[in-house]
Parts: C-alpha cells; structure tokens; sequence
C-alpha cells in the first residue's frame, strides 16, 4: 500500500493490520483517505466470507448479500441519527423498524461499554432461523402497512419482497454481519467513500454477469452525457431502465455539487428530481442501495416492467424534463407488449426508445445509449423510428462510440441526443478514438470524452466531428449510418470470382513470358 508521509512516497510493509493503522493514522495522509481504506478492506474481506459459503456462487451474489445488509444497517444509522436530531429538538422520535427487529438488537448488540456482545448474539442455525423465519417476513410486510410507494417503509417491503437470504452457514452470516457493522453511514464523507466502493462492485458485478450493460454503463461516459444536457435544479429527471441507478446517482452528483443550493434545492433533489423503473429484482435492490449511499434517502424507484406500461395511457403530469438511460441491448418482447406501442417490433431498445420519447415533456431533452446497428437496419420498425425520431424531436447531436467501451457486452453503441418537439434540421456526428484497445485494464476515462463535450456545445467539425444535412436523407430509409466524410472511404472489396479470374490471366501472361525467355536458350 503506497501512501504519502511528510511529503514523499514511502511503501510501508506492515507485519500486521495493527501496525499499519497506527502507522498511518500517526504519520501519513492515505492516498484515498485512511476511512477509506478501511472501508474498502472490510468489502474485501465480506467478499471472502461469501465466497467460502455454499450459497454465493459470483459477485452478483456478493452484491446481492452485502446489499441487504448494507441497506439494513444504513437504516440503523439513518434512525439513530433521526433520534439525536428529534432529541435536541425536545421532541420524540417514531423508529421505522421495531426494537426487536433493528439492526443494533439482533445484528451487532453492544454490551454497556460499547463493545461487541458475543454472549447474546445469535450464530449458527439460531440466527438462520431468525433472519429466515422472523426478520425477512417482518421487513416484507411493510409494503402493504406502508401509506404511499414514495415512502422509505414501503422500499423495506419491496427489497425484503424480493431479495432471498442465499448464504447457508449460519457462522458465515454471523461473520459478514459482523464485518458490514465495521462501516458507518454517519457522515457526508463516510457516505461518499461508500459509494464509491459500492460503485466498484456494482462494475464487478457487471463484469461477472453475462451481460455486462446491465449492470454497469462507464461513469465516463454518464458523465458526458450530463454535461451535454446540463439539467438545472427543478428539472425531473427519468431512467425507466434504471439497472443499477448509475445515471440519476451520476446527475444527483452533478446537481449536489453546484455552490449556493438552499434548503428548498436540496429538498428539492431529495424528493421531487429523480425518477426511475427497473423489471428485474436484483437491479431493482441494488438501485435502491446506489442512490442511498450517494445520498437520496427514499429513492423514487418503482419495481415494474416499464414496457407492460400503454404508451396512450401516458399523461402530461408523468413526463419529464431529462430522460438519461441506457436500456438493455438484443433484448425480446412478447407480442402482448408491443401492443403497448405504435411502432410494433419486438425488439426491446426500439420500444425503449418510445417510450423514452413518449416521457419527455415538450423541449424536454433526452439522452440515449443504443445500438450502432439503429441508425442503418433497413427492417420496417427501425426505419419508422427513425422517421418518428427526425419528425418530432431535433436529434442534434450523435456519438458514435469505439468497440470496448461495454466491457463484456460485445456490441458497438451511439448516444443520441434529442430535444423533443421540433423536428430535426442538422445533426452533428462526433466519432469517439481512443486510440488504444480499451478493457478491463483501460477503460474508457473523462480524458477520453473531453474533447467532445467541448466541441458538441458549438457543433464544431474537424477530422472527428461532422454536420449532417436531414434534408439529403433518402426518405425511404432515414439512413443515419455513421459515414465520416473526412476519411477516405476504402476500396470496395471485389467478388471473388474476380479475382480468380484475375490471377487465371496472370498465369496465363507469366506462360507467355517464361516461354519467351526459354527459346532464348
């Protein structure tokens, strides 16, 4: 572990964990933070004791069974720092969870000094039989006792609904429990050092998954996207393929970090900004967990599927000002669904896609990650779109992304940019070069995109970036490809049969002449 100590770089080797806390509390300033540190070390060590039980197989189970916990033992310090802001007020706190059932009674109960209780902490099968028999049922009956789904008792019921305690060792939950009581949720700063390896395990997870967008969209690239858009305070802002919540935790850092926000601001972002969906259980969980640890303590997010939802039952009061989303690639929708939809296909990014348009207000603005293969595919759905798209919303800006840039997805991707409600004149194509093969080693980073966030805000063209005029575009196709007109296009590949026939002459020639050069002799 490499840290700064009185201004020079020392590698410090520590015989024990004893040791290099002392050491570095006393005479260093860690590269991240010491809390930090610690904090990512206790991740670590969570990760081991999931992966030596039977019933965590891959990170999207270390996820999965850390998320719970965590969430748990947040609410525990949410509460307990309620309670000491009701006590200095005079005035009497009413707890969420039931004295029986919160975190510091059953999870990490503390004898009078303050120390660990290893005599009345339940292990073993008792406390397998506790989380199993007792505690999940409890935390899921929430949901129906709750008075509205915008409520932080009504997300208990929905996680605890959905979430199954998979670890099968009774002493390894003991362990982990343990371990998840070392993280505090007290602070700003200890919440922010949290996300941050949150974050981390979520990309792992994405890794790991067999779908690596699901999970995980690069924060590079997020960040970008909200640059152009630049939502202002007021603004609501929407992901009905929510995943992991990257997007709206990404734009709540945005937003949180402008000077001068006022108590009416920051209630504002709490409560009345951000707005997601999400189809699929773990993801549903894990968004939930992602925007409380960056801050948002009763997410917005709603357990549906988004595209079950009839495009005509869309009112003005449910649409919003930025839609921010990336929704899953080659995915397949039932005939029922489509219905849902003007334009029938069964792709699933294409119904996405209306339906991001449909829940954008008039000049709302909209930012989407879609597969290359959208702006070319000559089937009868994706031209529509495309019409539907130029027609009524000014698709200003496209970025066409190099391969890599989804670790583990395997496609190419574009990012359309899009102000609904006045029809598309030029659209300004930036072809995104890295200039190295990007992976797990060397993701896609801020440097990578910041020429482009400079250029896109004037539309400027160079060798990268060029304007499209619409009014050029073959009505019959909308054919968006991405052609940049500043590289020479290649030579167009020849039939084979050409060129046999091309080296049948040659052979033909070279006869000719070896035989010239024979009579010679």
């Amino acid at each position: 572990m490499v840290f700064i100590c009185t201004g020079q770089k020392s590698q410090i080797k520590a015989e024990s964990v004893v040791y290099l806390q002392r050491y570095a509390l006393t005479n260093c300033v860690g590269l991240y933070g010491f809390k930090a540190y610690m904090f990512e070390q206790t991740f670590k060590n969570i990760d081991d004791i999931f992966n030596k039980d039977a019933g965590c197989s891959s990170e999207l189970d270390y996820t999965e069974q850390s998320s719970w916990m965590l969430f748990l033992k947040y609410l525990d310090d949410l509460e307990f720092t309620k309670s000491q802001e009701a006590e200095l007020m005079a005035e009497e706190y009413q707890y969420i969870i039931d004295e029986k059932h919160r975190w510091s009674a059953w999870a990490a109960p503390k004898t009078a000094d303050g120390q660990f209780d290893h005599d009345n902490a339940l292990t073993g099968s008792d406390l397998m039989d506790y989380v199993d028999g007792e505690l999940f049922p409890y935390l899921k009956g929430f949901k129906q006792r709750a008075e509205s789904p915008n409520t932080i008792e009504y997300k208990i019921g929905e996680i605890f609904g959905e979430i199954k305690n998979k670890i099968q060792s009774g002493y390894a939950l003991r362990d982990a429990l343990e371990k998840i009581d070392e993280l505090r949720f007290r602070s700003q700063e200890e919440k922010h050092e949290l996300s941050h390896l949150y974050e981390t395990k979520i990309k792992n997870m994405g890794n790991a998954g067999r779908n690596g967008g699901e999970y995980y969209t690069p924060r590079p690239l997020i960040r970008a996207m909200i640059d152009v858009l630049q939502p202002q305070i007021g603004d609501t802002i929407y992901d009905g393929a929510a995943g992991s919540a990257g997007f709206l935790c990404e734009a709540y850092d945005h937003l949180r970090k402008r000077e001068g926000l006022s108590t009416s601001d920051l209630a504002t972002l709490q409560t009345n900004t951000f707005y997601a969906k999400e189809k699929k259980s773990l993801a549903y969980v894990i968004a939930i967990m992602n925007m409380i640890l960056h801050g948002i303590e009763a997410p917005n997010v709603i357990h549906t599927n988004t595209l079950g939802e009839n495009l005509r039952d869309v009112s003005p009061s449910q649409q919003h000002d930025v839609v921010l989303a990336n929704p899953p690639f080659g995915g397949k929708e039932r005939k029922e669904v489509q219905q849902n939809f003007p334009i029938k296909t069964g792709e699933t990014a294409y119904l996405f896609l209306q339906h991001f348009i449909k829940m954008l207000k008039p000049g709302g603005r909209g930012a989407i990650v879609i597969k290359n293969t959208f702006l070319s595919n000559s089937d009868n759905a994706a031209v529509a779109l495309r019409k539907e798209l130029l027609e009524n919303c000014n698709l200003h800006t496209v970025l066409d992304c190099p391969g890599g840039t989804f670790l583990g997805a395997g496609v190419k991707t574009v990012v359309l940019f899009f102000t609904k409600g006045e029809p598309t004149q030029k659209t300004w194509f930036y072809e995104l070069s890295v200039g190295r093969n990007m992976g797990k080693t060397n993701p896609l980073n801020d440097q990578d995109l910041k020429e482009f966030v400079e250029l896109q805000n004037s539309f400027i063209e160079t060798d990268k970036s060029w304007s499209l005029d619409i009014t050029t575009l073959d009505d019959a196709t909308w054919d968006l490809s991405v052609k940049n007109p500043n590289v020479e296009e290649e030579a167009p590949l020849r039939e084979p049969q050409a060129i046999i026939e091309e080296i049948i002459a040659l052979d033909k020639e070279s006869e000719v002449i070896l035989g010239k050069i024979q009579e010679l002799f």
